[in-house]
């Protein structure tokens, strides 16, 4: 499994930023443009926070497994799978909507926020940008926690012969 790379989020967050940029200077000389939902920074928020609890378990979990803690309760390692999937699938998704609406809320800024509305509708913008950002933070949190250590025993390499 490859690990999330902060340039491919970076494009992604650039390219869907400017398409929604355009999309929306483009709906806006037809007519009115649509808002910004409310509950968008509040599902990408929940998103992180579940993320960055179950990294939070995953670690104090693996912490035990590792002291050999009596009774410490194991980690699968398709969970562990499952939950680096999760992180990595929300970030991509994360970066994408973060994108959308920051490119919405820059057509906003540049038209102005002399009305109250566009102003409401940028300030919503911005805080689906953050909370993007915040799932992007907690699924690289997730990355690091399941990450496997490094073999110290094997030095030479993939292509080295066992003994």
């Amino acid at each position: 499994m490859k690990q999330l790379r902060i340039g491919v989020l970076a494009g992604l967050f650039a390219v869907a930023g400017v398409l929604s940029w355009a999309a929306a200077r483009l709906w806006d000389s037809f007519g009115t443009l649509p808002s910004v939902p409310v509950a968008a920074p509040i599902v990408l928020a929940v998103i992180a926070v579940v993320l960055f609890a179950t990294a939070l378990s995953l670690r104090a979990r693996l912490r035990a497994q590792r002291e050999r803690r009596p009774g410490a309760k194991g980690v699968d390692p398709l969970v562990a799978a499952r939950a680096v999937v999760f992180g990595q699938a929300s970030a991509l998704v994360a970066a994408l909507v973060a994108g959308m609406y920051g490119g919405v809320g820059a057509f906003l800024l540049m038209a102005g926020l002399d009305v109250p509305a566009h102003r409401d509708q940028a300030i919503y913008a911005g805080a689906s940008v953050l909370a993007g950002a915040c799932v992007i933070a907690a699924a690289f949190f997730m990355e690091r926690v399941c990450k496997l250590p490094e073999d110290e025993d094997d030095e030479g390499g993939p292509g080295a012969s066992r003994a």
